[in-house]
């Protein structure tokens, strides 16, 4: 017998191999008709899953926001069936559910085509309609292999020969077709629904690797209702629209070219979004009891050696060699500088917390097919910082981080979701004392800011734990961004020690910390959360100055001038065309304020002043502007400095 625990407290027995439709029909007729899988002490099963043991038991139903992903894995399955059954000959290799939906890569000779992909969601519905049960078999390894090798399926074959002998292999059947795979599923086809979408096809690479064979793949997204489908289509609508590689030409931001993959050339206005960008957080850093240092960006083989990188890094190393003979890597990182400026001259505990910031260019290699625009690069510049301290200050250390992590995001237009917290990892170094230690330092820290946070089951370091911080933008989508991880091996490994209270010599624990990671995926995820939009502070382009008639012209130059000795960013629009033409050029431009002036506003010293998504316009003396703008235009560090008046 096996005891089976409910999420009422309620417990009960039932013979061993009870599946988990049986105990639902003994909880409820109507409950076993609409069950999807069961959750037996945090593992999904089939609802037909003999169980092996007892444990905490849930009924999950397909509404269950945790049967979404099952329902994406169901829709891959589906997906591959509607492909062979259409395309005879094409081999399927691997597909699972990933975030917002699903893929699948084929091997075919012959390409897919767009017009393919509605042909294959017909299919799909047929299937969906069949409503054929999902049914699982374990195979001797054996068997597995000589059956995809007898149908053609080389890539299946493969798959099972790299697993560890082991391994469990299971097979799932739909009606006659079937699949390698581990499951779980829903009852049936009927299960996965019609609220999925085939979305885009793309090449990929035979387990990642550039020099395998190249295939097919088909992305697709599936969602447990039609409206939650149409919501999702719309989001990525806006989410096209916003795509910062399109913003950023519109605006002249920055570009890319082939010359020199992955690095970014970065026109006036987007060199003018990232100084200030750069600024902001210099303050915020500096207020915070931080000191910026510079490390150098190339260095011996032999320190990336000692610190451990080049065993793990080597291959994403930019290297080169001297005359001389020496072999240099460009940085991928900036951690173990910093422990060289923390290891110069004797440190006590006195000296502790010593809280280093570099906003440090480092360079990674990523195969070209991986790059995105400005969120996946190869040079970058991290807003990174490091903190050595005293075991008895992370905690301390990690709540203050935590609150200024949050107080940025804010000001920057984000919104906080949910602190993640990565525990322990199969692979780790250090002993369960010290993992039990060092997690519940990050929960306790985490808590003390006021923050619950997720847990990231085995999602830590292979050092220690960390803290992820997930952010949702302006369209909700959710973004990672800033982290604090801790870190006792790199110390130990690059020496670094201060003496204790007690005269002996002590490691540092380091803490690695970054709020904004890249500034160039930041910036990317900005433009995109802004849509170009830029809040008044922010925007390359503060104020155009744009002219009616050319009677106009000097008093425009001239009031361009005072504003711009307030501070603020200002162009001026003096070519003959019509107002509203350059209205709208300027509208397109996502300029935050058009300044209009004629003749009328020249006499009397005014401005029509006209905010961006707005089409009405305010009077306003140009006396009277230069103060309220230059106000308005505060960053809102600089803002709360000034005080309750500066808003008045």
């Amino acid at each position: 017998m096996i005891e089976l625990k409910f999420p009422d407290g309620a417990q009960r027995e039932y013979p061993l191999a009870t599946t988990g439709r049986q105990v639902a029909e003994g909880l409820s007729k109507s409950l076993a008709k609409k069950a999807a899988l069961i959750r037996l002490d945090g593992e999904m099963l089939d609802l037909d899953r003999p169980l092996e043991h007892g444990g905490l038991i849930e009924i999950l139903t397909r509404d269950h926001p945790d049967v979404l992903f099952t329902i994406r894995h169901d829709a891959s399955h589906v997906m591959a069936e509607a492909v062979q059954s259409l395309f005879p000959g094409t081999q399927v290799t691997i597909g699972p559910p990933i975030e917002d939906g699903f893929y699948y890569d084929f091997a075919r000779d012959e390409p897919f085509s767009l017009d393919d992909l509605a042909k294959i969601e017909a299919k799909m519905r047929e299937i969906v309609d069949r409503d054929a049960p999902f049914r699982r078999e374990v195979w001797p390894r054996n068997k597995a292999i000589a059956h995809f090798e007898s149908v053609g399926e080389a890539y299946k074959a493969e798959i099972i020969r790299d697993l560890p002998e082991s391994e469990t292999i299971t097979v799932y059947y739909q009606g006659a077709w079937m699949d390698l795979c581990r499951g779980p599923h829903q009852p049936s086809t009927k299960f996965v629904g019609k609220a999925f979408k085939l979305t885009k096809l793309a090449g990929a690479y035979w387990r990642g690797d550039s020099k395998n064979a190249q295939l097919q793949r088909i992305y697709g997204t599936a969602w447990a209702s039609e409206a939650d489908l149409e919501a999702y289509l719309k989001r990525i609508e806006e989410a096209e629209r916003r795509d910062h590689r399109k913003v950023g030409r519109t605006m002249d931001l920055f570009h890319f070219q082939e010359e020199a993959r992955g690095m970014v050339f970065w026109h006036p206005k987007g060199w003018v979004l990232w100084r200030t960008l750069e600024a902001y957080m210099r303050r915020r850093l500096d207020a915070a009891g931080y000191g910026e240092v510079k490390t150098p960006q190339v260095l011996d083989r032999v320190f990336w050696e000692k610190s451990g990188h080049w065993d793990k890094y080597r291959e994403n190393m930019f290297v080169c060699e001297t005359v001389e003979g020496e072999e240099l890597a460009l940085k991928p990182m900036n951690c173990p500088g910093h422990v060289q400026i923390f290891n110069m001259g004797q440190k006590s505990y006195r000296d502790l917390p010593m809280r280093m910031a570099e906003f440090g260019a480092c360079h990674r290699y990523e195969p070209s097919g991986s790059l995105h625009g400005l969120m996946r690069v190869r040079g970058f510049t991290q807003d990174d910082a490091h903190i050595f301290c005293r075991e008895d200050q992370i905690e301390s250390e990690t709540t203050q981080f935590i609150e200024l992590c949050r107080s940025v995001h804010a000001d920057l237009g984000l919104t906080a979701e949910y602190i993640a917290l990565g525990t322990r990892p199969a692979i780790r170094a250090g002993s369960d004392e010290f993992w039990d230690k060092a997690e519940t330092a990050m929960m306790n820290a985490a808590r003390a800011a006021g923050y619950e946070p997720v847990i990231a089951e085995g999602d830590g370091a292979f050092y220690a734990p960390k803290l992820d911080f997930m952010v949702r933008d302006a369209i909700g989508r959710q973004w990672t961004c800033g982290t604090i991880q801790l870190d006792y091996v790199l110390p130990e490994r690059l020496g670094a020690e201060y003496v204790a209270e007690d005269g002996s010599k002590q490691r540092p624990v380091m803490l690695h910390r970054a709020i904004l990671g890249s500034f160039e995926r930041f910036l990317g995820i900005l433009i995109e959360n802004y849509g170009g939009a830029f809040p008044l502070w922010l925007a390359p382009v503060q104020i155009v100055v744009a002219t009616i008639t050319s009677d106009a012209d000097e008093y425009a130059l001239a009031a361009a001038e005072r504003l711009r000795k307030a501070g603020l960013r200002v162009e001026t629009d003096l070519r003959n065309e019509k107002i509203n033409y350059k209205i709208r050029e300027l509208s397109l431009a996502k300029t935050p304020i058009i300044a209009v002036v004629g003749r009328k506003e020249a006499e009397t010293g005014h401005l029509a002043l006209r905010r961006f998504g707005s089409d009405g316009q305010t009077i306003i003396s140009l006396d009277e502007a230069v103060v309220t703008l230059a106000r308005e235009a505060s960053p809102p560090d600089l803002a709360r400095l000034a005080g309750p008046e500066h808003d008045q």
